[in-house]
């Protein structure tokens, strides 16, 4: 039997923490010949060339899309996508594949669902279903939903949100989280930090992830100086920040959050981890704070508790070792007390609801049944 030619696409350093595994799985298939696209900020010198973190993998990367990023006001993001549809679309034609794979909701990967949608090959979604009412990705990944024949989603209630969206229930599965998978499988090393930080690190330690509010950028600002103006106090505490995606205001974030790195010695901040770095700082760090959606997913079952700041992620599914606040100086530091003494006394509850065994091979065994068909799904009428 021949076998099926796969794109995975991977445009960011974070969604490919997430798929790492299921590359490697297809990469090995019998059924499948897998071809890995990568784009986006791994191809970027400001973001830090992360395409070398895939190279050093192990994994042969079969194409680049390489665009020259703007400045990230939302003209420039717009002019992004348009060359992201050009770019993909040839890609397309010259790999010529059965299906691609995508993840998520961040718009180079809309403007990939778009090309594919047109030159008709069949799309498998990985995260759909999800709400996160704060940001653009919301819009963006209802729509890849709609572009894309078959789902793989993390949870129950998801499932049930992409059928209602007019997805028929034979093309949906609840899969679990990759990353969750990913992280799980991970052991926990003590040692790591000795290799990554070039200070030694307090005994309290922090990790800041903070993205942009796409849809208030206004009080997105406000939040991020807000919290800056909380983590200056603590000074007994290493404080780690990760560069935020490139969206609409990001460059706003990484100009403020290097000004803080200047002024506090505490501090650092990191372009990119790596997939095994930021998982040990996940396992061994006290607590995440910011508007990640790793905060939400894959912390749980790295038991560390996680202060979500804002609107960016509502809607989610929240673990209960996620504690969401509206960003205020005096209310943060009462939940950080919080943590410490819930943490002390092993009171957290840190149940994942992403979590299931064996996503990877889940998804595999259910690829062989795409369809380039699809027709609304109705619901019956209640």
């Amino acid at each position: 039997m021949k076998k099926k030619k796969i794109c995975i696409i991977t445009s960011s350093r974070a969604e490919y923490g997430i798929l790492k595994k299921l590359i490697i799985d297809l990469k090995r298939s019998k059924v499948f010949v897998a071809n890995l696209i990568v784009t986006g900020t791994h191809l970027s010198s400001k973001y830090g060339n992360t395409f070398r973190n895939i190279e050093d993998d192990g994994l042969n990367i079969d194409y680049k899309i390489k665009i020259n990023l703007n400045k990230t006001d939302k003209f420039s993001i717009v002019q992004d996508m348009s060359q992201y549809l050009n770019k993909f679309s040839m890609a397309f034609k010259k790999i010529n594949p059965n299906l691609i794979i995508i993840l998520g909701d961040r718009y180079e990967i809309l403007c990939a669902a778009i090309a594919a949608n047109i030159i008709r090959i069949p799309i498998a979604h990985i995260h759909g279903g999800e709400k996160t009412l704060g940001s653009y990705d919301e819009h963006m990944r209802h729509a890849i939903t709609k572009l894309s024949n078959m789902h793989f989603v993390s949870t129950a209630k998801y499932k049930t949100r992409v059928i209602q969206m007019g997805e028929s229930p034979t093309s949906v599965f609840n899969v679990g989280s990759l990353g969750v998978e990913n992280l799980v499988n991970t052991k926990k090393n003590n040692e790591f930090s000795k290799k990554i930080f070039n200070f030694k690190l307090k005994r309290k330690k922090i990790l800041i992830s903070y993205h942009s509010l796409t849809i208030d950028i206004k009080k997105g600002r406000k939040d991020l100086d807000s919290l800056l103006n909380f983590l200056k106090k603590l000074k007994d505490t290493s404080i780690i920040f990760s560069y935020p995606n490139h969206d609409v205001d990001s460059d706003y974030i990484i100009d403020k959050i290097k000004n803080f790195v200047k002024r506090n010695k505490n501090s650092i901040l990191f372009k990119s981890f790596g997939q095994e770095n930021y998982y040990q700082c996940l396992k061994n760090f006290d607590c995440i704070i910011g508007n990640s959606s790793s905060g939400i997913i894959e912390a749980p079952s790295a038991k560390i508790p996680t202060i979500n700041i804002g609107d960016r992620q509502t809607g989610r599914i929240m673990p209960k070792s996620v504690f969401n606040i509206n960003m205020k100086r005096n209310r943060i530091l009462n939940v950080l007390r919080k943590i410490y003494r819930l943490k002390k006394t092993n009171k957290i509850s840190f149940f994942n609801p992403y979590y299931k065994n064996q996503t990877s091979q889940q998804i595999i065994k259910n690829l062989s049944k795409i369809n380039l068909k699809k027709s609304f799904f109705d619901l019956k009428k209640i």
